[in-house]
């Protein structure tokens, strides 16, 4: 049965243009590494994350704008702070995927 579902993905092209824009969305090193930083779960701002990746805010900004509009990170305002969460658990598995694929 599974295989059924397998083969139902490969040629639903809606799901495999979906797929296709969220990997483009995310193939940016700036934003892989915003992703990494959120991966352990704690929701951060924009100031938070620029001061760690030592990137400009305005940079930051722009890479967790096209990553929200993908859908791979979310946001919840809290008073005057916007804190951004990764959106699904398949980001953290894709995030695996590319770190098990770097040349050792």
């Amino acid at each position: 049965m599974e295989q059924n579902n397998d083969i139902s993905f490969l040629l639903n092209i809606e799901a495999l243009n979906e797929a296709a824009e969220m990997l483009k969305a995310m193939a940016h090193p700036v934003r892989i590494a915003i992703l990494k930083l959120l991966s352990n779960g704690k929701p951060l701002t924009v100031s938070e994350i620029h001061e760690i990746l030592n990137i400009e805010q305005s940079t930051t900004s722009h890479h967790l704008s096209i990553m929200k509009t993908r859908n791979i990170v979310c946001s919840k305002r809290k008073g005057k702070n916007i804190y951004y969460t990764i959106s699904h658990e398949r980001i953290k598995n894709i995030l695996m995927c590319i770190q098990q694929c770097k040349k050792t």
